[in-house]
């Protein structure tokens, strides 16, 4: 289900810009800026490089391209 917002007029051309490089749509560039920003403000001791290294750490475990650490196993 979608809903339709106001955005200004820059962060509408930002995103159709920042969306071609990226290839999302101009929808989806703003809803990974917005998921970025609440999890920027949720923990906002986590750089951005950090917040996207675990948001890729977690997209390669659902696709079976790792393995989960497992605390105090193997020591």
């Amino acid at each position: 289900m979608s809903t339709a917002i106001k955005i200004s007029t820059k962060i509408a051309n930002e995103a159709k810009i920042t969306a071609k490089i990226t290839r999302r749509s101009m929808a989806g560039q703003i809803e990974y800026w917005a998921g970025i920003g609440k999890i920027a403000e949720d923990n906002p001791d986590l750089s951005f490089l950090v917040i996207k290294d675990i948001l890729l750490g977690r997209e390669q475990l659902e696709a079976g391209l790792g393995t989960p650490y497992v605390f105090e196993e193997g020591d």
